[in-house]
């Protein structure tokens, strides 16, 4: 026990497999009970946890108490067959980046890997000019791009009440909105925006309804997490749609690890309107549990959404809107955190235009 519990400066302790040549001290074996087990002694790891959260539990309350309803499970396994009139090798992705993005490097290389050819395009605004320049300028790139991808960050500052609205203000200037509705309306083009960039799609009214428009009071909207601050943690999300051509690559049912980072994810809506969106399988995403199944639970629904909703696509499905930073991984992230992160976003994306 002095061993076990004394004091090893310098020391690492390793999990190896079980047929590994053992180096130093063996501690012990993974077993698949639950527990510390110590000659007689038994240690629950759900009781460690407890004593362990305990401490700030009071102060920092994080296991919170969410509306404990039934969650339907969705499946809308019908494929959209549609594919662009031109085809490209490499498709365009456009990446707008504005005070407070954070996510345009990793979007980027996301996009590279899987072949696209990616274009970082930063917004100036500085100075009125400078944002009408921009305007101009990126009006011109979206008529040259194949994609647009929102990255993720925090746009204004994460200003409450619409960390989005930023965006969501360049994108309804009319050069821009012209240019938009002409990739996704003439050129069967693609889009996609992730955690802020999916608060500006759905301020937006791409997503759900494929178009810039303004919002009424049955539009849908992301708001704050119950926990009532930021959340930064890796989450399970299961496919409940493959319609959408981002998701060609993935099965209804697919359970996918995901980071997440945002103080504003909550998916809120009329119920009439979720539930139109799940007949026409425009629910792509559901936070869900260990056994893959969605729920309420903040500690696998981290901002309380409706029918555990994490992202929703456009009518067609082109124009994608989700929380989960799906273009943070590579090789050697995440090691202790089991799952499968690669949801082949960019892969699908790819696909679709060759």
């Amino acid at each position: 026990m002095q061993d076990l519990f004394g004091y090893a400066y310098g020391s690492f302790v390793v999990e190896v497999a079980a047929d590994t040549e053992i180096v130093g001290t063996e501690l012990g074996i993974t077993t698949d009970e639950p527990s510390f087990i110590f000659e007689k002694e038994t240690l629950p790891l759900a009781s460690l946890q407890k004593a362990y959260e305990g401490v700030l539990e009071p102060i920092y309350p994080c296991n919170i108490a969410q509306e404990k309803t039934a969650v339907r499970t969705l499946s809308y396994e019908e494929r959209s067959t549609a594919k662009p009139k031109v085809r490209f090798e490499h498709p365009r992705v456009l990446i707008p980046v504005f005070p407070g993005t954070n996510c345009e490097y990793d979007s980027a290389k996301a996009a590279a890997r899987a072949g696209a050819v990616p274009e970082i395009f930063v917004i100036n605004n500085l100075t009125a000019e400078g944002i009408a320049d921009s305007a101009k300028r990126f009006a011109e790139a979206v008529s040259r791009s194949q994609a647009i991808f929102i990255p993720g960050g925090f746009s204004g500052g994460d200003e409450p009440d619409g960390s989005g609205k930023f965006i969501t203000a360049f994108f309804r200037n009319e050069l821009i909105k012209d240019a938009v509705h002409d990739l996704l309306k003439n050129r069967d083009g693609l889009m996609c925006g992730i955690c802020n960039g999916f608060q500006a799609l759905i301020k937006l009214g791409l997503v759900p309804y494929g178009e810039i428009r303004d919002a009424d009071e049955n539009a849908p909207t992301l708001t704050f997490n119950t926990i009532g601050r930021h959340q930064s943690r890796i989450v399970r999300v299961r496919a409940a749609s493959v319609k959408s051509p981002w998701m060609a690559k993935v099965n209804c049912g697919d359970v996918f690890s995901v980071p997440i980072s945002h103080g504003e994810g909550r998916f809120i809506a009329p119920e009439s309107l979720i539930r139109e969106l799940a007949e026409n399988g425009q629910i792509l995403t559901q936070y869900a549990d260990l056994e893959g199944n969605p729920t309420t639970d903040i500690q696998f629904n981290p901002n309380n959404s409706m029918w555990a909703i994490e992202g929703i696509t456009s009518p067609d499905g082109r124009v994608l809107g989700k929380m989960g930073h799906a273009e943070r991984i590579g090789t050697g992230l995440y090691r202790n955190v089991s799952g499968t992160y690669e949801m082949h976003l960019f892969e699908s994306l790819v696909e679709y235009f060759r």
